[in-house]
This record gives C-alpha cells, structure tokens and sequence, in this order.
C-alpha cells in the first residue's frame, strides 16, 4: 500500500512520502544498532566527549579553575594558599588536556568510520542509480529509434548512453591530481 501511494506521489500526515519516511526509519535504526555494537569503551569515550564539549562542562570549570585562582592569589584569606605559583593548577589543566584530547580523537575516529560506512553507501547508490538511468536512456533512445523521433540533443544522448565505470573516473580524478 506505502509503495502504491509513494509511485503516485501522496504523502503521510506530516506531508512526507511514504518511501521518505521508510528511509528515515531505516537510518535511524540503523544508527541504533551501531551505537548498540558499540563497545563498553567507546561508549565511555562518547559520554565523556558529550560531556567535554557542553556547557555545564564549562561552568564547572569556571567555578573550579576560579575558586582556584581567587584563592591562590589571597583574595580569600580564610582559605589557606596551597599553589601560589599555579604549577599544580598548570599541571592539572595539561593533564586534562591530553586526556581530553584523546577522548575527543576516539569518538572523532569512531565517527570517521560511520561517515566512511555512509560514504560507500552513498558511492553505491549514485552508481547504481546511474546505470539504471544509462539503461532507461538506452531504452527511451530505442523506442525513439523505433517511432522515429528525431531529437535535438542526440550527441548528448549519446554521451549519456555510456555505461560509466567507477575505476576508469577514478583512475582520472587520481591522475589530475
């Protein structure tokens, strides 16, 4: 029934195609399943990430690293100096930074490999969609023959009748680099 009325061009209630909003079921699924293989591991690395790049991350640092300071530099006397210099301050800001930093590089690699996952689904999508339109351009064009249709554009035609083979354009795009 979805099909029948996606070929005819209805929509659903929110005004989505049915064959759209199969396609955003099936991402979305598709995102679950691969956060759920996810391992223990990345997981912790994804929370502490989301958490590093929110705002309650950086108020907390506002209040810990200000208290730090104000205290250290004796604007509250009732609280013993313990790092006047700041080294241990510095030191714990670089060590949160190298820990962070890697972090961020575990979930970005993670990341990586989804959109290169995305990518290759992409690539696989446009050729084939592509081979099908050289196969209904060599259809039309032979119906056309057949009823003796002249067509203007027939040079160009031509052109889109040829099967593209991914190895020969990539083998081009490398070779103009």
């Amino acid at each position: 029934m979805a099909d029948t009325r996606a070929r005819r061009g209805e929509q659903d209630e929110a005004g989505v195609a049915p064959v759209v909003a199969r396609n955003i079921r099936a991402l979305y699924s598709r995102r679950a399943a691969e956060a759920a293989r996810a391992g223990r591991q990345e997981r912790v690395a994804e929370a502490i990430t989301r958490f590093t790049g929110s705002l309650p991350f950086v108020y907390l640092h506002v209040v810990v690293f200000g208290f730090w300071i104000i205290t250290n530099v004796g604007w509250l006397s009732w609280v013993p100096v313990w790092d006047a210099s700041f080294t241990i301050l510095a030191m714990v800001a670089s060590v949160e930074a190298i820990f962070l930093s890697t972090f961020v590089l575990i979930t970005q690699n993670r990341m990586a490999a989804a959109a290169d996952k995305r990518a290759d689904l992409d690539l696989q999508i446009s050729l084939l969609a592509e081979h099908e339109l050289t196969e209904l351009t060599v259809l039309v064009s032979d119906i056309a023959k057949k009823l003796e249709v002249q067509s203007a554009a027939e040079q160009e035609i031509e052109e889109v009748k040829t099967e593209v083979i991914p190895e020969v354009v990539l083998d081009r795009i490398e070779a103009e680099n």
